[in-house]
C-alpha cells in the first residue's frame, strides 16, 4: 500500500470509503481502489489461469478487463463490509476466468505431433486429482464465515501482506491479522477433512 492510500491523517483508507466516494463519481477515488486491487487480482489470476490459455489471452488483459467491465456496474454493487469489493472483484475475475478457460478448451490449437518429444502434460490422473482437489478447497471455502473465508482468499490465494490484510479487514494490527488467518485455515482444514 503506498502513501496514496492513505487519508490526511496518514491511516490507510478503507475501500468501503473509497467505494463511496467512486459511486458519487469521484475519479481520483475510483483510480486508487483499481491501483490497490489491479497486482492482488493479476497475482491472484496468474495461478489460475492454465498455461495453455496464457498463451492465447494475456493474464494483465483479462484483469483490466474484468476491472473496467466491473466499475460500469460499480454503481450497484452494495458493500456489507470492507473487503467485500476484493471479493466481488475476485469472483468477476473466477467467472471470467472460468469463461475464458470454456472457450479456449472448445478451440484447442492444432499442432502436429512429435513422437520424439515426451508429453510434459499431466497425466488425466494427475489432472483429476488436481481438479478434485481444487473442488474440495472451494467447497470447503464456501461453508466458511464470509469473515474467514475473505482472510484466507486475502492472504493465501491473494498473497496479501498481513500489514495490508490488517487494514484491508479492520483488524488492529499485522499480528491480529495473522492470528485470525491461522484460525481461518484451522476451519478451513476441519471443513476439508469432514467433506473428504
Amino acid at each position: 500500500m503506498d502513501q496514496n492510500d492513505h487519508d490526511d491523517r496518514g491511516e490507510p483508507e478503507a475501500s468501503v470509503d473509497l467505494l463511496a466516494r467512486a459511486r458519487t463519481g469521484d475519479r481520483d477515488a475510483l483510480e486508487r481502489l483499481l491501483h490497490r486491487y489491479r497486482p492482488i487480482l493479476l497475482h491472484w489470476a496468474r495461478g489460475r489461469l492454465p498455461v495453455w490459455a496464457r498463451d492465447i489471452v494475456d493474464t494483465d488483459d483479462l484483469v483490466q478487463d474484468t476491472l473496467i467491465q466491473t466499475v460500469g456496474r460499480i454503481d450497484v454493487f452494495e458493500p456489507h463490509h470492507d473487503g467485500a469489493l476484493l471479493a466481488y472483484l475476485r469472483q468477476a475475475l473466477q467467472n471470467r476466468i472460468r469463461d475464458e478457460i470454456r472457450r479456449r478448451s472448445r478451440r484447442p490449437d492444432r499442432e502436429d505431433l512429435d513422437s520424439e518429444t515426451p508429453d510434459q502434460a499431466p497425466t488425466p490422473l494427475e489432472h483429476t486429482v488436481g481438479i478434485q482437489n481444487l473442488e474440495r478447497y472451494e467447497a470447503a471455502l464456501a461453508t466458511m464465515r464470509p469473515e474467514d473465508r475473505e482472510l484466507i482468499i486475502l492472504r493465501i490465494e491473494m498473497g496479501m501482506s498481513y500489514e495490508d490484510l490488517a487494514a484491508a479487514v479492520g483488524k488492529p494490527s499485522a499480528n491480529a491479522a495473522r492470528m485470525s488467518v491461522i484460525r481461518a485455515l484451522v476451519k478451513l482444514g476441519e471443513e476439508i477433512e469432514r467433506a473428504g
